[in-house]
């Protein structure tokens, strides 16, 4: 096993597992689009800088959004690529709801599946993006191998998603929630999947001013190419979660819990930052 499975297996994170997921995105996605970007985790300006690799220049291009909820990000894509030739696919049937409201993605295919066992053909798109996902995934190495398969030769995918916080409270909270990745494991996961031109780009909101000690919900876009037609180089063995397994409905309500205290943290977090920046004074850190 790579990486992925290690991390998983060490830590609590109560919401890193599809069922969890799914029944914290059935209340999220009421307010989801609000509060996304209400609290800067993620602006029109953030998203627009990290599909800025991806490279989307030509309007003929075939995308697939993976985990690509309300279509926040998709809406993004089909500035630069024409919706018809866009797919987005969330496990969400809520958050999926959201996105078939919006205009704009109107003519986008729409379907429910798993980033883990995408249901597309080897040597498929032009372009795999995935947003705001990879942190839920059970094993996100085998994500990322996912997003290596479906892609064509010289095709590119890039995952925006967190990283992981150095302070102290942060780090526990973050651990209890989901998986916030250590940038050297993205780039880990993308190499050992296959890809080649593996390059990380930060992100944040500006008031950040470029603190990362806390770590950020959205905070890098790493991108890579696909060198060669076929699978990832890559085998794995069997899938971290199995979906179809019965639940232990105490167990299950207590991880969803203490998931969703955590995730309070990173509620509270950003309006602790905002009213800094506003305080202190322009060029001194915060």
């Amino acid at each position: 096993m790579g990486v992925s499975a290690t991390r998983a297996a060490t830590q609590p994170r109560f919401i890193q597992h599809k069922k969890e997921a799914f029944w914290f995105y059935m209340f999220l996605s009421i307010v989801y689009d609000h509060v996304i970007k209400g609290f800067g985790y993620w602006t029109e300006d953030m998203r627009d800088e990290a599909l800025e690799p991806l490279e989307l220049n030509d309007h003929d291009l075939l995308v697939v959004d993976v985990g690509g909820g309300t279509g926040f990000t998709t809406l993004g894509v089909v500035k630069h690529v024409d919706a018809k030739n866009v797919t987005i696919l969330d496990q969400s049937p809520h958050q999926l709801a959201k996105a078939k409201q919006k205009e704009a993605l109107k003519e986008c295919r729409i379907i429910e599946g798993d980033a883990e066992d995408l249901p597309f053909p080897t040597d498929y798109a032009d372009r795999y993006v995935s947003a705001g996902s990879i942190e839920y995934w059970p094993d996100p190495q085998r994500g990322i191998n996912e997003a290596y398969r479906v892609l064509k030769l010289g095709g590119k995918a890039c995952i925006i998603g967190p990283v992981h916080p150095t302070f102290w409270l942060s780090r526990f909270f973050a651990d209890m929630w989901m998986l916030f990745p250590e940038e050297e494991e993205y780039l880990e996961w993308f190499e050992r999947a296959g890809f080649k031109d593996v390059k990380l780009k930060r992100i944040g909101p500006k008031w950040y001013r470029g603190v990362r000690r806390h770590g950020l919900i959205i905070g890098c876009a790493v991108t890579g190419v696909k060198p060669a037609i076929g699978d990832s180089p890559l085998q794995l063995g069997p899938k971290v979660e199995d979906v179809k397994k019965p639940l232990n409905a105490f167990v299950f309500l207590a991880r969803f819990i203490l998931g969703a205290i955590a995730s309070s943290y990173y509620v509270l977090l950003p309006i602790y930052m905002w009213l800094k920046d506003q305080i202190v004074p322009k060029g001194m850190p915060i």
